[in-house]
């Protein structure tokens, strides 16, 4: 795709949208919320009692004013209850009005104006100490794609005639134990991190974030901007400019497209933070939400024939028809920049899937249900392909799916959850792109990567108090039970975490985390086993 393709795309959409939403005042503009805040804990278990049902969970991250949003409707139903017995729902909802308090008075009292230039230089801080006797695992390495494949395994014959052959893989783990961490890797031994975020507003129409970030080690001292923007506007129509968080799908431990694994892109995005407040549309199809992404991924192997510098697009909508379940599609694409030569065709360009289409994409439907009959539990999934069908089916399928149950017990103060991910032979790989979809040797979709990777992941969770949480996790990992080359064999992996979050003093949070794994047949090479420990300390003021 060519540089006025995308412009295109860009104006397109942006009169689209324009239509719709012709009639609809820009709603309040406010920061984002850190995907690894609890605040999306919160809201899930206000979720789980049946507080909030009008969440849309596909596209994150969450604005505060969307959480301030969900909070005000939790309370009221609440309220309508009467029943003042449920002590656990109202200490969340004081612990969310006290995160979030700008935004939840300005949508209680819409007629009261904000400050017209407003400064918080404390808005949140994260300071974190890391201990890990570890090494990660190397994603460099050679799949066997079979080729040959159905959708699905079994519908519509032979739709990609390719003959076998090997399929590389690229890119690093980051941290072991640590994963989905904006592209953070701490080293071997001692080492800290530091966040801090400022925010500024300008009236209720304009935000601007800046989060530096410097990670201090026995070696090395390293300065960084891991988020910074400005957005315009709010409610169903924002334009967000600079650097910053996104995750397109349902998953908790990961999805298939994007999430926050890799360090954050620099981009512009144009997104609905809230559900799109139109008439019509909320009456014919529900609550909708979307998100447009433009980036440009980092240059890599400059001077070789494998130089590329790729434009990055991605977009996700998610649907809620009803209360009860949500619909969404997502799409990625890398496409373009240097290394290549010649036009793909129009339909290369629009749909992928060519010999030399100049690009690689990712693009799938998820699915997320919520049982009211059975303590509001969640079941979802999303499906992906890398690959395309004559220019219209994704293939080559990867997956994401699980289960949550917020209200283990009558009290719920006890949630469970297991999900399950698995990455196909093709997944994060492409021919047009030698390193494949990784950004800053990291990729910006699932932590564990592809070429024939399964991950198991359950957690269960005890809430002794609103701030004071306790973390179980189970993890297990196999790469290479299928797809493998001559002289790999299969590694697996098992591994457990705990997390103990609780207060100090004031807004002040901490948690404690320990991590441990075995793995067998590191990188997949036989007899080569490796036990990895990870201690992880967290202050957190009003994150």
């Amino acid at each position: 795709m060519t540089k006025p393709t995308l412009k295109t795309l860009l104006f397109v959409t942006v009169v689209f949208m324009a239509s719709c939403l012709s009639d609809y005042s820009w709603a309040l503009s406010s920061a984002n919320i850190p995907l690894d805040s609890p605040l999306y804990l919160y809201l899930e278990k206000l979720a789980g009692l049946g507080l909030v049902t009008s969440d849309v969970m596909g596209i994150k991250p969450f604005s505060k004013t969307e959480a301030a949003r969900l909070l005000l409707e939790a309370e009221k139903t609440l309220n309508d209850r009467g029943d003042d017995t449920l002590t656990f729902p109202r200490q969340l909802i004081i612990r969310l009005r006290e995160l979030i308090p700008r935004e939840t008075f300005l949508l209680e009292h819409p007629d009261k104006k904000p400050q017209f230039v407003d400064f918080n230089p404390t808005a949140s801080i994260r300071k974190r100490y890391v201990y890990l006797d570890g090494i990660p695992r190397d994603y460099n390495r050679t799949s066997f794609d079979s080729g040959h494949q159905s959708a699905f395994g079994f519908i519509g014959g032979d739709l990609r005639p390719f003959t076998p052959g090997p399929q590389k893989t690229s890119g690093t783990e980051g941290t072991p134990l640590l994963e989905n961490n904006n592209g953070t890797i701490h080293p071997s031994g001692h080492s800290a991190e530091l966040r801090w975020a400022a925010e500024g507003y300008l009236s209720t129409k304009v935000t601007g974030l800046v989060e530096p970030a410097i990670l201090i080690s026995k070696t090395n001292t390293k300065l960084s901007l891991n988020r910074g923007y400005i957005k315009l506007g709010g409610g169903g129509l924002e334009l967000e400019v600079g650097r910053d968080e996104n995750w397109f799908g349902p998953g908790f431990r990961g999805t298939t497209t994007l999430t926050n694994n890799a360090q954050n892109f620099d981009f512009v995005k144009l997104s609905s933070p809230e559900p799109i407040n139109v008439a019509w549309l909320k009456r014919w199809i529900g609550d909708v939400k979307y998100s447009l992404i433009v980036s440009r991924f980092d240059e890599i192997d400059a001077g070789t024939s494998d130089h590329r510098r790729p434009y990055f697009i991605g977009f996700k909508l998610a649907v809620k028809p009803k209360d009860w379940y949500e619909i969404g599609a997502n799409f990625v694409r890398q496409t373009g920049g240097p290394g290549f030569s010649g036009s793909p065709s129009i339909i290369g360009t629009v749909f992928g899937g060519g010999n030399n289409d100049h690009a690689n994409t990712i693009a799938g439907l998820d699915l997320r249900f919520r049982i009211p009959w059975l303590r509001n539990t969640e079941i979802y999934g999303e499906f992906s392909g890398e690959d395309n069908a004559g220019g219209v089916w994704p293939i080559v399928e990867s997956y994401v799916g699980g289960i949550f149950i917020p209200c283990l017990t009558a009290s719920c103060r006890d949630d469970f959850r297991f999900e399950y991910f698995f990455g196909s032979v093709m997944l994060y790989s492409d021919w047009q792109f030698p390193r494949g979809y990784v950004y800053h040797d990291m990729t910006p979709g699932h932590s564990q990567g592809g070429g024939g990777v399964q991950d198991f992941f359950l957690r269960y969770s005890h809430w002794f108090s609103v701030r004071n949480n306790l973390a179980l996790e189970y993890l297990y990992t196999e790469r290479g039970r299928s797809y493998r080359m001559p002289g790999q064999v299969m590694e697996s992996k098992h591994a457990g975490r705990i997390f103990w979050s609780l207060p100090v003093r004031g807004d002040i949070d901490a948690q404690i985390g320990y991590g441990f794994e075995k793995i067998n047949n590191l990188n997949l090479i036989n007899g080569v086993d490796r036990t990895n420990h990870l201690l992880k300390l967290e202050l957190r003021y009003r994150y």
